[in-house]
């Protein structure tokens, strides 16, 4: 119904923005990933999903259509809502969550607050073929399969750093070369974090 807005950004705040359109200001509630993409200016464009329920019409703004797609596929799963994908969306970023579930890295998903194990599983199991439908084989990372990755990751947490962070670097380091050694990523990863 309503799939995109571009207007005068009006209040910004984590979870949501106020965009004024003709007159008419709209709230839409948006993920941390969103919120950093927004710049300071006046005038924006977002993507949007309306959620219509009996009680309330609600909108979500997305800064890009790979975002949003995230967002549509994961409240398909039965058990994930709206906030609680807009909460996935908030923790990782939506290649992150994507690379995840084609790789079947049940241990990112469900390092999402919120997201238990019977629930990462059921993720992966409904949307694993979506994903590698719609994004192909090469689009998907595989590094996420890599078992050097999780006990380099692993080792990290022991270390006491968090796994979001952890991630996030060791997967920059595994891009530019997926084969290291465990002690290889650790070690680089520590003069990172």
């Amino acid at each position: 119904m309503i799939t995109h807005i571009k207007g005068k950004l009006v209040e910004k705040n984590p979870t949501g923005v106020v965009i004024e359109c003709n007159g008419v200001g709209y709230f839409l509630h948006i993920s941390l990933h969103t919120y950093d993409q927004l710049k300071a200016e006046e005038a924006i464009h977002l993507y949007t999903h309306l959620q219509v329920k009996e009680d309330s019409h609600t909108l979500f703004g997305f800064a890009t259509q790979s975002e949003r797609a995230i967002f549509r596929l994961l409240i398909s799963v039965s058990g994930i809502g709206a906030n609680t994908a807009r909460t996935m969306l908030s923790s990782l970023h939506p290649d992150q969550i994507k690379d995840a579930i084609a790789a079947n890295d049940v241990a990112t998903v469900q390092s999402i607050k919120g997201i238990g194990a019977k629930t990462a599983q059921r993720v992966i199991l409904d949307l694993k073929d979506k994903i590698l439908k719609v994004y192909g084989i090469d689009e998907v990372s595989v590094t996420q399969n890599n078992t050097n990755k999780d006990e380099a990751l692993s080792a990290l947490e022991t270390l006491g750093y968090q796994r979001k962070q952890a991630t996030k670097v060791v997967d920059k380091l595994l891009i530019k070369s997926p084969d290291e050694t465990v002690e290889y990523i650790i070690k680089q990863a520590l003069k990172i974090l």
